[in-house]
């Protein structure tokens, strides 16, 4: 028998001396390819003895004003016989309760990686700081962003158009889509039909910026990984031209100088330069107001957003200002200002007042001191920025390359690998000896007859003509090992959207421009126009073209300037298979640039191929097997790590430890 020792934020909780703790671990499971498992421990009881009860503070008596947040998972560790085991987190589910007085706290235990879902919650993009990368939304910015070089600035502008169908017909069409010039004919791409783009990255370095207890390796996330490195996020927040298109600016108010009062007893705090932070009981909370001072008769609107959602907005108004018809909920709050002519405040500032846990009533004030507003269009990255949970983009790139995480229990760190490089770095140990040969079963692994890989946002004029001549979806793959098999059908979606690209031709000769037609819809028409679209948010590659085909750009109805320098949209890394040949299809398409099938490294061949081809090996099995392993192997062992059994070698598909009696139940996948 081992002795368990749990500690709940340093605190060691007093445990019962029969009862069991089993966790059960599992980093890619077979049974549900596309899902990022960690430990977890069925439910189990502690006593609710008098340290317990000072630690989970009385639970069980609603009456404490302030006490134990069983809403919450809490930091914790277990050790074994003294020696480090795991790090995660507690839950406390309940009480149970004999003669109305306590007697049982029941709690899990969860391993680090699953709390991502705890730290990031119901965010979304829009609530990151990404203030750094916004620019003027005016056809100058447009024209240099779209000349940008790709490799080396985080926000670019690709040839992607939200309404306008694009062509060559020499200008002499007339028609504002047309790229082709001919003087006095003020033909090409207007600069209003185009978006800023952001990197990937920039956008996953905002998430770790946000959420200091959330830092990845460099394993995959890295600017060497060019695959990764080299994606980025269409802005597109809604259908058709950028909001704001009209001229009237919306600027978040920044340069908060400090507090006065007591910010700690009222559980807010100035996150950022502009982001107040909630955290209290909301019904605590006895005045949550914000205050604007201006002596201009200028006219402005305010608008308050809490977690990238608006709550509040006070529109035409002058002078000074006072809005507080909303509730002091936990949450980000950022402050909007919007008008089409400069304005200055002497002062901006948030007032709180909070009764704390002693029923005494704190306050506290933020303020900006003068805040100049300039009504210049100000591109803001994150109100541009589609509407997407933080926590659905980091699944959807960990799905696009079958990446696995996992917490370094000496650094802290989240790992990020792909599956293959992760199970490559295991290690191996002989079990043999371990095993219990009275009984174990061996079955079927696979409980699918085919895997689908697709896009969720395949519904662009471009791709679903693509799946109606095709009959199948743009990049889709389908895999079922080439034989009619048994079972139901597993879809790997990602939650993005998935364009089929077009290089325009002149004359019949291609040029070197390409572009996304980013529309539901589109039939021929005298304004060559389509009809526009929202769905997902788009990932590609933009690829700058430098002494290419010249395309006629519209500065302005009157002004034209032929460019032949600019960002074209990819599917793939690069437009010659002979540079890379990697790409964001799951199938093997031809290229629209190349118009060749050489860009053989898909998302399915180079992340998913090698362990689902194992998993539909017809010689796989599940072998479930029990295992009474010693303190030594228990602690040491890792989920990546192979283990020998009578000569021959297994992956862990699951493994559920019983902690008191190092009783193992393992799911084995055998290595093919």
């Amino acid at each position: 028998m081992q002795k368990i020792e749990l500690y709940i934020e340093g605190q060691r909780l007093e445990m019962f001396s029969d009862e069991s703790v089993t966790i059960t671990d599992t980093i890619q499971n077979v049974k549900d390819i596309d899902k990022i498992f960690t430990e977890f421990s069925k439910s189990f009881s502690i006593p609710a003895s008098k340290s317990n009860n000072k630690i989970f503070k009385h639970y069980y008596n609603n009456n404490i004003q302030n006490g134990f947040d069983a809403r919450a998972r809490v930091s914790a560790n277990i050790e074994l016989n003294s020696l480090p085991f795991k790090d995660g987190y507690i839950k406390l589910e309940g009480v149970g309760m004999k003669n109305n007085l306590p007697d049982t706290y029941r709690v899990v235990f969860y391993g680090n990686t699953v709390s991502l879902k705890d730290i990031l919650g119901e965010e979304k993009l829009q609530s990151l700081d990404l203030s750094a990368n916004d620019r003027t939304y005016d056809a100058n910015d447009i024209r240099s962003f779209l000349q940008a070089d790709s490799t080396a600035n985080d926000v670019v502008v690709p040839l992607i158009t939200h309404t306008q169908k694009l062509f060559y017909g020499g200008g002499a069409s007339g028609s504002q889509g047309d790229l082709g010039y001919t003087t006095g004919v003020k033909t090409g791409v207007k600069w209003s039909d185009l978006k800023f783009a952001v990197r990937v990255d920039t956008i996953v370095q905002a998430i770790t910026a946000k959420h200091s207890e959330l830092v990845f390796s460099d394993d995959f996330f890295t600017s060497t990984n060019a695959t990764y490195y080299g994606l980025f996020m269409w802005l597109h927040r809604k259908k058709g031209s950028v909001e704001n298109l009209t001229g009237v600016n919306q600027a978040f108010v920044d340069g908060w100088l400090g507090t006065i009062g007591a910010p700690d007893a009222t559980l807010t705090k100035m996150d950022t330069a502009y982001i107040l932070q909630v955290t209290g009981i909301p019904s605590n909370y006895r005045t949550f107001e914000l205050k604007l001072y201006t002596a201009s008769g200028n006219p402005y609107t305010v608008s308050v957003q809490k977690d990238g959602v608006e709550i509040s907005r006070e529109s035409n108004v002058t002078g000074d200002a006072t809005v507080n018809q909303f509730t002091a909920e936990q949450g980000n709050y950022i402050v909007y200002i919007e008008s089409p002519l400069d304005i200055t405040f002497s002062q901006i500032e948030w007032n709180v007042t909070y009764r704390d846990e002693n029923l005494v009533l704190q306050s506290s004030t933020y303020q900006t001191g003068v805040y100049n507003f300039v009504s210049l269009f100000t591109f803001n990255i994150s109100q541009q920025i589609p509407e997407m949970k933080t926590i659905d983009f980091l699944k959807g790139l960990f799905k696009m390359f079958n990446l696995t995480a996992y917490v370094d229990k000496f650094t802290g760190k989240i790992v990020v690998k792909t599956l293959d490089s992760y199970y490559s770095a295991g290690t191996s140990h002989d079990v043999t000896k371990y095993i219990d040969v009275n009984k174990s079963s061996v079955d079927i692994a696979l409980p699918y007859r085919e895997i689908n890989f697709q896009y969720e946002g395949v519904k662009t004029f471009l791709a679903s003509k693509f799946s109606q001549l095709s009959g199948k979806d743009w990049a889709k793959s389908s895999y079922d090992g080439g034989e009619k098999l048994d079972g139901s059908i597993y879809n790997v979606k990602l939650p993005f959207e998935h364009l089929l690209y077009e290089r325009l031709s002149n004359g019949g000769a291609s040029t070197t421009a390409q572009y996304g037609f980013f529309v539901e819809k589109y039939e021929d028409n005298t304004e060559n126009v389509g009809d526009p679209y929202i769905d997902k948010p788009l990932l590609f590659y933009p690829i700058t073209q430098t002494g290419g085909t010249a395309i006629s750009f519209l500065l302005s109805d009157t002004v034209q300037q032929n460019l032949t320098t600019y960002n074209i949209p990819s599917n793939s890394v690069a437009l010659s298979s002979g540079t890379s040949k990697a790409n964001i299809n799951f199938h093997n398409e031809t290229n629209e640039y190349s118009k060749s099938n050489y860009f053989t490294d898909t998302l399915f061949e180079v992340y998913y191929s090698k362990y689902i081809s194992d998993v539909f090996n017809s010689s796989n099995r599940i072998t479930k097997l029990t295992a009474y392993l010693p303190l030594g192997i228990i602690i040491k062992l890792e989920l990546n790590d192979s283990l020998i059994i009578s000569g021959k070698s297994y992956k862990i598909n699951s493994i559920k430890t019983n902690l008191k009696t190092g009783q193992s139940q393992l799911e084995l996948l055998n290595e093919i």
